[in-house]
């Protein structure tokens, strides 16, 4: 009785462990590294208690310190990527966005829904010297992109619902409008999404599903389409999303012509 009260109430405590957590969450968050003083001011613990946490995490690769200041190093990212789901679908997927790319003379990437987030786990760069990319680990929104409206249309109700629930909205991100359900059962029907950006102007955003062998939403692959003024003979929209399904079948392992 004891342990389950203490469970459902989170006594469970690892304070070192969320102080390790907590500094690893903040300096996720910063553009720049910050110093002994600015970590132990934004978490309101004193640099005493926390230096050496921070050596630890130093000693471990999670941290670099550079003279002053320390910043999240890509170990966490790359322990992400270990995992075999999705070192398989980046592997499988990565030869089929490169030539994509080459005929569609357009940026791709890869979103995974991933515990409440849209992550981008994989993007391969226009060819030519400037394009549209979002970096890899980026977090997208989940009604304001086609990479999101395409993962919420292949989704079940309940799906959804879950999907919702666990979502962290940014401070940008729009929230879900009365007509989504509309726009995400047309998604469905025509097995893409064609939307102007909202967070870029003169962007499209093409965005196609990548299903399981049990017909679950995998991944959403999604080009940034641009139009490209300095090549009156590049392929345009219309030609790009007729690229963009093809790959998307053959990620989700679709006959050509099925």
């Amino acid at each position: 009785m004891v342990e389950n009260e203490a469970e459902g109430e989170g006594r469970y405590r690892a304070p070192a462990l969320d102080k390790g957590l907590d500094m690893i969450e903040l300096l996720a968050a910063q553009e720049e590294g910050m110093t002994l003083k600015d970590i132990s001011l934004a978490l309101g613990r004193s640099p005493t208690e926390l230096y050496r946490m921070l050596d630890r995490l130093a000693r471990r690769g999670y941290v670099a310190r550079r003279g002053d200041t320390y910043e999240l190093t890509m170990k966490l990212f790359l322990l992400a990527h270990l995992r075999p789901p999705i070192r398989r679908l980046v592997g499988q997927a990565m030869p089929i966005m490169r030539r994509f790319t080459g005929a569609a003379e357009q940026a791709c990437h890869l979103v995974k829904y991933d515990r409440g987030n849209l992550v981008v786990i994989a993007q391969v760069e226009a060819p030519g010297y400037w394009g549209v990319t979002i970096r890899v680990g980026a977090r997208v929104g989940m009604v304001g992109t086609g990479s999101g409206h395409v993962l919420l249309a292949q989704a079940s109700d309940e799906e959804r619902r879950l999907m919702f629930e666990e979502h962290e909205w940014m401070p940008y991100e729009p929230r879900a409008p009365k007509d989504l359900e509309a726009r995400l059962a047309q998604v469905r029907a025509s097995g893409y999404e064609s939307m102007e950006s909202q967070q870029t102007a003169g962007v499209y955003n093409l965005s196609v599903p990548i299903l399981g062998g049990n017909g679950t939403v995998l991944a959403a692959l999604t080009c940034p389409f641009v139009r490209r003024l300095e090549n009156p003979d590049a392929p345009d929209l219309d030609s790009v999303l007729a690229l963009l399904l093809d790959a998307g079948r053959e990620l989700s392992g679709i006959p050509a012509g099925a």
